[in-house]
């Protein structure tokens, strides 16, 4: 049976400003075929077991041709799949999308077509630029930087707003064709690329635009001498996928520019016969006791993978480290039975050891915290201490210019610091509680802030705490 293809955009900037129709076929994919120019988050909403294939086209980087695309698109469709062509902007403007469409109808391959906000409206938009604006713009035009149109003169008698994509190195030949076919030397120009904008002169700009960074947008015209940005504070968070995704829904009511750098990756034991022995003979427990939110979605996915029965539960007592962890629970039907005022492996252990259980599960990372088990040694509380996952730290080098930097866990504090990345001055340190505060090494001068409750509430109030004094 012939599968079927969507040709996705992915809209501009950030993950979320994908359409709510598009993550939708996104989450159920089975194959995506994607441009490098997308936010890197986006693959990750694909199902875990889907196939995913880069096809590049970024400026100066390796890329597939369209023609291969094109024939990706009938193969996988052919094997019966539902394919997601997901595309950095929109499908239909300068996307190739008509060609890939074109190849589909002649192979009789069902497709549909799901738009998105256009990086030629947005990308400025974001950066303050209104594309129109009463008396001052009619009109604007959408026009490819790479390959050059040959009639820039035509473009230069407009009194419309011209938005260059893909122009960033034929900035300075776009400029002197706009200034030879009669457009003002003094025209306001600005060239954006993610949160970066230079704002200057037509006949200056192309001098100034050697820090910005392809992708970009060009904008010449009236309209680009405007800054309409709100006045926001930034901030990035780190952590896993999981928590930076949860605080960036938090915090992206708060009229803040957020940076995501979510390099904690959680790694699975997938051959674990400790576990699985634990969870099929779980009769002989009467505690699970979990340490983070990450075991909590393993746990759960393997009681599944094992085919066990959630029922055979019933009589096993749940303790877990924090609010997070319970409200995860809670929504697959538990409701913790122990959850410390404190959100600290130590206070999760005095709490078990206060009621006094007689064989405990402990489920939790390689590295966890001995707190937890020289706490219940100290009782003599029994207790089988398996570890399901690992942390791994993927981060690069970075340096940080933003108000906050955000630190969910002190594996991730240390990865930041040890990868030798470095914060601006200004930037205020927000950690989740005290273990992770002590990870920063103690030559970082910078003020560090910690969250009240040891969780993404308490983060957010720490901001907003933090915002009130001034």
């Amino acid at each position: 049976m012939t599968g079927k293809v969507y040709l996705v955009g992915a809209g501009c900037g950030e993950y979320d400003l994908i359409t709510l129709r598009g993550m939708n076929i996104l989450k159920r994919c089975e194959v995506l075929i994607y441009d490098s120019l997308i936010d890197e988050n986006l693959p990750d909403f694909a199902p875990q077991d889907s196939e995913k294939i880069c096809v590049g086209k970024r400026s100066g980087h390796h890329s597939e041709t369209q023609e291969n695309i094109n024939k990706m698109l009938v193969e996988k469709a052919l094997e019966g799949k539902i394919v997601v062509r997901l595309k950095g902007g929109d499908p239909f403007v300068f996307g190739r999308g008509g060609e890939e469409i074109a190849e589909l109808k002649k192979n009789n391959i069902p497709y549909d077509i799901i738009p998105a906000v256009s990086s030629c409206i947005a990308i400025p938009e974001l950066a303050g630029i209104p594309v129109t604006h009463r008396k001052i713009s009619r009109s604007f035009h959408v026009i490819t930087g790479h390959p050059l149109p040959e009639n820039l003169e035509y473009y230069a008698e407009s009194d419309g707003t011209l938005v260059f994509l893909m122009g960033l190195n034929n900035i300075r030949r776009i400029t002197e064709g706009l200034i030879s076919g009669g457009m003002r030397k003094d025209m306001p120009c600005a060239v954006i690329s993610g949160n970066h904008r230079i704002t200057d002169t037509l006949e200056n700009i192309s001098d100034k635009s050697g820090s910005i960074k392809a992708p970009a947008v060009i904008v010449i015209g009236e309209t680009a001498g405007f800054d309409f940005m709100p006045d926001k504070k930034s901030i990035t968070i780190t952590g896993t996928k999981r928590f930076t995704e949860k605080l960036y829904s938090e915090l992206i009511g708060l009229n803040m520019n957020i940076k995501i750098l979510d390099y904690v990756k959680i790694h699975e034991y997938k051959n674990n016969p400790d576990f699985d022995n634990a969870l099929k003979n779980t009769d002989k427990y009467d505690m699970l006791v979990l340490t983070s939110i990450n075991g909590a979605e393993i746990f759960f996915s393997r009681l599944k993978k094992l085919g066990i029965d959630i029922r055979r539960l019933a009589n096993i007592k749940f303790a877990v480290i924090g609010k997070n962890t319970a409200d995860f629970l809670e929504e697959h039907g538990i409701y913790p039975d122990i959850i410390p005022e404190i959100y600290t492996s130590s206070e999760l252990a005095k709490a078990v050891a206060k009621s006094n259980p007689d064989n405990v599960l402990i489920l939790r990372a390689e590295k966890g915290s001995e707190a937890l088990t020289d706490i219940l040694d100290k009782n003599n509380i029994c207790y089988d201490d398996i570890k399901i996952y690992d942390i791994g730290i993927h981060a690069d080098k970075s340096y940080i210019d933003t108000d906050y930097i955000v630190f969910g866990s002190s594996s991730g504090a240390k990865g930041f610091f040890d990868s030798h990345s470095k914060l601006s001055d200004k930037t205020k340190i927000i950690c989740i509680g005290e273990v992770t505060a002590k990870a920063i090494p103690d030559n970082i001068p910078n003020n560090i802030l910690i969250a009240e409750t040891h969780d993404i509430q308490g983060i957010v109030n720490t901001i907003l705490m933090e915002e009130d004094k001034k």
